[in-house]
């Protein structure tokens, strides 16, 4: 499935740079703003697809002395950067729309060269996440590709429709608000994605785990008597870690107490995701 998941992500990674290359020219040539915010928008997917195929080839790399989680991470860095700069484009456009809407008179918009870009761009959204939808299987990582590319579909609705305008109506003006309403769009997942890069590098909870919730399915495993000292975090967006000190009953022997440990670690594992889990048995509590 991995070996599937990677290829699907390779195809779908190139058509979305070819046709940021096809957008930026018809944005260029056809004098169209919305074709250019809707390109910066489709830089994000582009980045995002580069991300999650990086992270599944460097998840694959075995730890070393050097990294001793592998570089689960990088995907986490690259994401940040690409908010960044995510940020810093939607606000040039929107300085740039601001400023067309003062003037819309001396800049040509060729409403049936863009009409015909952007229907494009959004049959190659559809595509690519559909595409991505059929072999995410519960990938975190996929997901995020694929969250990308439908909010990249909906900037091409916006651009389409600011090219019907122009065509229909000569309303040039469109251009620059439609320009305006991706780039909100744009930062919208931009933030997003700093939000959660942010919260992996602090190694803040993961979303989708409670740790209340995990500490209760471990105490009510049977043979623990108390846990605590648990942290939950994520060695990277779709790999949650776990360290805690269990309490067991009675006073075990070293065999019996890795077999209770074994089985709590696949309850982790079934139940909540946690592959990665480091605990510490104990016979008694410890002092804070």
């Amino acid at each position: 499935m991995r070996e599937r998941q990677q290829r699907v992500l390779t195809i779908v990674l190139a058509i979305n740079a070819v046709f940021l290359v096809v957008e930026v020219v018809g944005g260029v040539v056809f004098g169209s703003l919305a074709l250019l915010a809707d390109a910066a928008h489709l830089l994000s997917d582009v980045a995002g697809l580069a991300i999650a195929l990086a992270a599944h080839r460097l998840l694959t790399r075995p730890a070393s002395t050097r990294h001793s989680f592998g570089l689960q991470r990088a995907e986490v860095l690259g994401a940040q950067a690409n908010g960044v700069i995510l940020v810093a484009t939607s606000g040039w456009i929107v300085v740039a729309a601001v400023r067309r809407l003062g003037d819309t008179s001396s800049h040509h918009v060729d409403g049936g060269g863009m009409l015909v870009v952007a229907l494009l761009g959004l049959v190659a959204n559809v595509i690519g996440a559909l595409a991505l939808a059929r072999v995410e299987h519960g990938s975190l990582n996929l997901h995020g590709a694929v969250v990308h590319l439908a909010a990249d579909a909906v900037g091409s609705i916006a651009a389409v429709l600011a090219g019907v305008a122009v065509v229909v109506a000569g309303a040039t003006w469109v251009d620059p608000v439609a320009s305006i309403v991706i780039a909100l769009l744009v930062v919208g997942a931009a933030w997003g994605l700093l939000r959660d890069a942010t919260r992996i590098l602090l190694e803040g909870t993961p979303k989708a785990l409670d740790p209340d919730d995990v500490r209760s399915a471990l105490a009510r495993a049977d043979g623990v008597v108390d846990v605590h000292h648990l942290h939950v975090w994520s060695l990277a967006s779709d790999t949650p870690a776990l360290s805690a000190h269990v309490v067991l009953d009675g006073e075990p022997s070293l065999h019996d107490a890795q077999e209770r440990g074994d089985r709590l670690r696949t309850l982790l594992a079934d139940r909540f995701g946690i592959a990665h889990a480091t605990l510490e048995l104990e016979c008694h509590g410890c002092d804070d």
